[in-house]
């Protein structure tokens, strides 16, 4: 069987690209397609996340294991297509590049019969181009001007305790230490 796929950069503009994929290739083999489809050069660290219909990120399936002697990481090139995405399971997110966080959606859009003369994988559509850098996730902080008095209090904040910042003579350390 053919796995038929969306995915969907988080961008301003709307950037996807649908790609076809044997439901037996490896997660190592779809990283490898969405790079190529998407024009990235495809050295960077990347995972998938398992997803539900709100797109949280669930398991990680990364590209290398580096778990530290702890549980095992899955990784790409273990790991089958369809030994995780199913009719049921349909969603991933996928990062690419954890120093930039190129983020994408996928989703399993359609399983079918594979077709006579393609070859698999097969980016069947493009849309839109991929802008120079990804998105800043924005921070907003819960006051509505900014000021870390108002969100914690002033009565969190003791100027006196510490000194100001060119006062080093109260502080209990040797300053030729190194």
């Amino acid at each position: 069987m053919i796995y038929r796929f969306r995915v969907i950069l988080n961008s301003q503009d709307e950037v996807y690209r649908d790609i076809e994929i044997q439901e037996n290739a490896t997660f190592e083999d779809f990283h490898n397609t969405i790079t190529q489809a998407f024009g990235f050069e495809g050295q960077e660290v990347a995972s998938f996340y398992e997803s539900n219909d709100q797109w949280e990120q669930k398991d990680e399936i990364a590209l290398f294991d580096m778990s530290d002697g702890g549980e095992p990481t899955r990784t790409m090139a273990e790991t089958i297509l369809n030994h995780v995405l199913s009719k049921e399971h349909r969603n991933l997110v996928y990062i690419y590049d954890f120093l930039s966080m190129w983020t994408f959606i996928i989703e399993l859009a359609d399983i079918a019969e594979p077709e006579a003369g393609v070859t698999y994988p097969n980016l069947m559509f493009a849309q839109g181009e991929v802008p120079d850098e990804p998105i800043d996730p924005e921070f907003v902080s819960e006051s509505a001007d900014g000021d870390l008095d108002d969100m914690y209090g002033d009565e969190n904040f003791d100027d006196d305790q510490y000194g100001s910042s060119d006062d080093y003579e109260h502080l209990d350390f040797d300053e030729t230490w190194n």
